[in-house]
């Protein structure tokens, strides 16, 4: 299994639009192969920012690294940087998002 993170630092205030972008995109990761599952996570809040992640889990490394070279990742971030009128979003993020991948080297499942 491989676990691939996106950090994003999100301007206090802009959380809402944050949120509101995220559950209207199309992810297109229904029918891709080795994809499982996508959280969206919110995390703590600093003084400028509140933390998100979005955290994907595919079936392995190959599976993730394939899609991110597809026409489906293409569809899916087409809009990334730009809201619901068109105008850059770069106001709702404190940098650019910050990936992290992680194999799985050990899974712990309930009975």
């Amino acid at each position: 299994m491989y676990i691939a993170m996106n950090r994003f630092r999100v301007a206090k205030g802009a959380e809402a639009e944050f949120e509101r972008i995220w559950a209207a995109r199309e992810t297109h990761l229904g029918k891709v192969p080795g994809f499982m599952e996508f959280h969206l996570l919110r995390g703590p809040e600093a003084e400028d920012h509140t933390l998100y992640a979005s955290h994907t889990l595919w079936q392995g490394q190959g599976d993730f690294t394939a899609w991110t070279k597809s026409d489906a990742f293409r569809r899916a971030h087409a809009h990334a940087h730009a809201g619901k009128d068109g105008a850059a979003r770069q106001s709702l993020y404190l940098g650019p998002p910050q990936f992290e991948g992680f194999e799985a080297i050990q899974v712990v499942k309930r009975d």
